[in-house]
């Protein structure tokens, strides 16, 4: 489990494209605290740690999270997002995330709004009716609140704190995100659509 609140940036060091694919992640956490077969957050993505150096650790990526999420188009350089599993008596700052990619969103627009950035998403119509406004959302691994919904898209202004510490602050139009919608809006649809035979 995670919160959403991103706490390194990391980049890919190397890849390697096998039966699975292998990802080497360059880090600033101190990976002696690292176990093997710990779990970290990467854009979003819940991955388990099975190799690791001074400053760096490696994951595997089947197929299908290639397909369901951004790390099909990850390559040498490209920068993530990093959130450590969160431990019990930890601050809870974001919300209750899981790792589990619902699906990709696409950034319609991004404009000034303030000191802020406004970014608007597009999301598939299946996910649209999850999100809600004042609701929470993980988008790229990071807690936002939604402004506003229009249809499939959806609003969230990220302030300039957020745009430096995590991978936001060089995102552009038309770039696609991994999508994670509110734990509970997905148990709350389900109860009401639930019906006993």
């Amino acid at each position: 489990m995670f919160t959403g609140i991103i706490t390194d940036i990391g980049a890919v060091r190397a890849v390697t494209r096998a039966g699975d694919t292998r990802f080497e992640i360059a880090t600033a956490y101190d990976l002696a605290t690292v176990g093997m077969g710990a779990s970290i957050a990467c854009n979003g993505c819940c991955l388990t740690v099975i190799e690791k150096g001074p400053d760096w650790f490696a994951i595997q990526a089947s197929a299908e999270t290639l397909s369901k999420t951004t790390l099909g188009g990850w390559t040498t350089g490209t920068r993530i997002n990093l959130e450590r599993a969160l431990k019990i008596g930890d601050e809870l700052g974001g919300h209750i995330v899981s790792g589990h990619i619902d699906g990709l969103g696409e950034i319609v627009s991004i404009t000034p709004e303030g000191d802020s950035m406004r970014f608007r998403f597009r999301v598939p119509h299946e996910l649209a009716r999850f999100i809600a406004p004042k609701g929470s959302v993980a988008i790229d691994g990071t807690s936002l609140t939604v402004n506003e919904v229009e249809g499939n898209v959806f609003g969230v202004n990220i302030i300039p704190h957020t745009q430096t510490v995590t991978t936001w602050g060089a995102m552009k139009p038309g770039q696609r995100v991994n999508i994670e919608i509110d734990m509970l809006a997905r148990y709350v649809a389900r109860l009401t659509e639930y019906k006993p035979a």
